[in-house]
């Protein structure tokens, strides 16, 4: 697996939190992750359509179900990881964080 693993997914996994974190003020951690992913799934869409013969050439799905291979999975998977594995581990720090006030409030 880690065979497969090219410069171009760590570029992915890099911008993909580079977006989030530009889009974590106006829209909140999971939407800006959300935003961030969806980018990355509709470029490796448009890639497909374009290997196809452009949008004009195929019909409207033909992107979302053909010229899928483990590269351009590794290529959505990159960011997904990035940019909700941020969201959850700042979450799961917050909610730490609070307990451990409540704690320290307690006595």
């Amino acid at each position: 697996m880690l065979a497969a693993l090219d410069h171009s997914h760590l570029e992915h996994f890099v911008i993909g939190l580079a977006v989030q974190l530009c889009l974590w003020p106006l829209f909140g951690r999971w939407s800006a992750a959300a935003i961030s992913v969806a980018v990355f799934v509709g470029r490796e869409i448009a890639q497909h359509e374009m290997k196809g013969g452009g949008g004009n050439a195929v019909v409207w799905y033909y992107g979302l179900v053909h010229h899928w291979s483990l590269d351009s999975l590794l290529d959505v998977a990159a960011p997904v990881v990035g940019c909700f594995g941020l969201a959850l581990l700042v979450t799961l720090g917050q909610r730490g964080l609070s307990r451990y006030r409540e704690r320290g409030a307690r006595g």
